[in-house]
This record gives C-alpha cells, structure tokens and sequence, in this order.
C-alpha cells in the first residue's frame, strides 16, 4: 500500500501545479446551473491526464470510476461542488474574479482542486491498490434544488454502487494544517417558506373600508414562532426566520397583498414535516382572523445532513495518522445546510472540514463574503488527506 510519506511528497511535486488550477477556477467563477467554462477546463485537465469520464452529468456535472486491482472488491466515492455566488470579490489579488459580481467565496474552487490531485494521483497509482474510485464533480451546491438530486436521479452512485462517500468543505475557522469531523447529525436541514397574504386593500383613514394585509403579516410572524417554540419536540434545534418582508403600499395606503419570505431549518426530519403541517394551520387561522387569506408556499430545500457513524470513524482515523492526533478536532453543529446530505440518504457518507484559515497572514474572513480567501497550503492537505482516506477505506 501507498504510504504517508508517498503521497505528501508526490503531493509536494504536483504543488504548484494545483495552485496554478485553484488560480484559474477562482478567476473564472460561474453560479449555479451555470459551469458551462468549468465543465470545459476540468474535462482537458482530465483528458490531458487521460482519465477517462462522462461529462453533463445531472447538468454540468462530471463522474468517472478509477479501477484499481480488483475493481469490484469495493468503491469509495468522492465528490467537489463547482458553483460559486453571486458576490463581488473585494480581494486584491491577481487571480482575482473576472467574472463580475461571481466569486468563489465558499471555496467550491479549492475543493475541486484538490478532488483533481488525488485523482491524478490515484490514476498514477492503479495497480497499487485494489477497489476503484468514483469521483464526482458536482455542480449547483448553491442553489436549490441543488444539483445532486440531478447527478444522482443521473445513476453517479450506481454502478457501481459506492460503500462509502466523502467530501471535504474549507473552514476559515480552522487553522491550516487541521481538520473537523463530527459523526451523526452535523448540518440542518433548509426550507424556504414564502407567505403570500392578500385581502381588500385602501385607504389608512378608513379602516372598515379595508381587510389590514400588514398587520396579519405581522401578527401571523408572531403566532408562527410563538406555536413552533411551543411545539418543538425536546432539544432539537430549530430556527425560524424571515428576512423579507414586501408591503407595496404607502403611508396611508393598506396593500391587497403582502409578501413575506424566511426560512426554517431543523435536525430532524420528523419534526420537519411537523412543522410545515403548523407553519399552514397557524398561517391560515391566524389570516382568517384578519378578514384576510394566506397562501403558504414551502419550497423543501436540502436535507439533514447525517454523517454516517462508520464513515467518520474511518475518515477521522485516517486524519489523525495523517495529521496528528493534535491537529483533528471535533465539530459542532451548524445550521447552515450542505447540498451533499442527499448522498447521505443513498449510501454511507462523511462530510468534514478542511482548515484554510491562517491569523498571522490575517486570512480570516467568513465562508461567503466578499474578502474569503483561503491559505493555499491548505491544498497540499486537503488533497493529500483525501488520498490516504480513500486508500486506507479501500483497504
């Protein structure tokens, strides 16, 4: 088998060569639904390479398989998100965005570059271990429905079927040279709740002339956190939040429709469905009392995102013999969501974060902002810790 000490100094080689693709990738940033250019240059790295693939996968998606010796024994799946958001870099650097207003400030772009050096290091080393490696390069982590549903419904965990997958995500919050992990549930789920209240509009002055669409926005608000806190289950975390609110009336016009758009995220798929179910009754009751009507929309989002126990033992394990005991560390939840917890309900899966923060360089800023940026040694092991895990879940 491979060892450590291979796989850091065949990385050490190939550094500059990942760091020149991180540099393309965050310069030409694409949203969601929308990798045409990155389909395209991730697809003549791997031809160049002579990997072979199946590209527009679930839209611009990409998979292809490593057989080792033995391929059939068993398969470990891989996968890098491709999209970026719709933020105006502020850095001053030269690889800086050229897309205007698109930025790469979720690291998808370090994510797919370290996806790319294990696979080129694990095609170099077929006949060295036995298994095969699927990875995939997914696109629109970003925006739902998000597009692993698509690359999934497309067969990417079939034929074959992976034992296990793994992603790794950048965490500015996390010196570099560390790595998270943290088994069972670790990201929320996402719905977008959207409250359409209409009625008879008109003038302020004249109250019996109108139904009041304001204030049953606000009032149906309260009732909705007032009836989930009461109806929680437990200790389940949850959140309920709205950050949109559009009443296009004036000063002393009362609108006929008010919009209202938030969000709800929990841990538990159970009580998820529950609180839909709550969120229409209180929304509807609480209209009615107002002369008025409420069109509730739930726009479902990602799933909870549960991190398989077997998985991350091994992936932690892997980290720790790879990095030190010291430098591997235990998570906390989050209510941010992750596209990947659809893998998640197919086959075992693991999601974990990579450290790309460094204080004394003063790399600090949050995961979506305009001045995200990573320290780029973080690359040489994400990549080399996601070759020592696939060979050591191989084996």
């Amino acid at each position: 088998m491979i060892s450590i000490q291979q796989i850091k100094d065949h990385v050490a080689s190939i550094e500059d060569e990942l760091i020149g693709i991180r540099h393309h990738l965050h310069a030409h940033p694409e949203l969601s639904f929308r990798e045409e250019q990155t389909e395209a240059y991730l697809c003549q790295l791997l031809s160049t390479w002579k990997i072979d693939f199946e590209k527009n996968v679930g839209g611009h998606g990409i998979t292809g398989i490593i057989k080792g010796v033995n391929p059939d024994k068993k398969v470990v799946a891989l996968r890098a998100d491709m999209d970026a958001l719709p933020i105006s870099e502020q850095n001053q650097v030269y690889y800086k965005s050229l897309n205007t207003g698109v930025m790469h400030a979720c690291g998808h772009d370090v994510h797919m570059t370290c996806l790319l050096g294990v696979v080129k290091l694990l095609n170099k080393w077929k006949d060295s271990f036995e298994g095969s490696v699927k990875f995939i390069f997914q696109p629109a982590e970003e925006s739902l429905p998000g597009g692993s549903i698509r690359m999934i419904e497309a067969g990417v965990l079939e034929n074959p079927t992976p034992d296990f997958i793994f992603a790794q995500h950048v965490y500015p919050e996390l010196e570099t040279g560390k790595v998270g992990f943290r088994s069972g549930r670790y990201m929320a789920s996402s719905d977008e709740i959207n409250l359409y209240i209409t009625g008879k509009g008109g003038h302020a002055a004249m109250p019996e002339t109108y139904d009041n669409t304001v204030l049953a926005a606000a009032q149906i608000l309260i009732n909705l956190q007032k009836v989930l806190d009461k109806s929680k289950p437990g200790k389940i975390p949850s959140v309920l939040a709205f950050g949109k609110i559009v009443a296009d009336g004036a000063h002393n016009i009362i609108p006929s429709e008010v919009k209202v758009h938030g969000t709800f995220r929990t841990f538990d798929e159970n009580w998820r469905k529950t609180a839909h179910q709550l969120i229409e009754t209180a929304a509807h009751e609480t209209a009615a009392k107002f002369h008025t009507q409420c069109n509730v929309v739930i726009d479902q989002g990602y799933p909870v995102l549960i991190n398989d126990e077997k998985a991350t033992t091994l992936a932690q394990q892997a980290a720790i013999e790879f990095l030190g005991n010291e430098n591997v560390v235990e998570l906390n939840q989050r209510m941010t969501v992750e596209d990947f917890a659809r893998y998640g309900q197919v086959v075992p899966a693991c999601f974990y974060r990579l450290g790309t923060g460094n204080q004394s360089r003063g790399i600090t800023s949050n995961l979506h902002t305009p001045t995200f940026d990573v320290d780029e040694k973080s690359i040489s092991i994400g990549t080399g810790l996601m070759t020592w895990l696939t060979l050591k879940s191989l084996k």
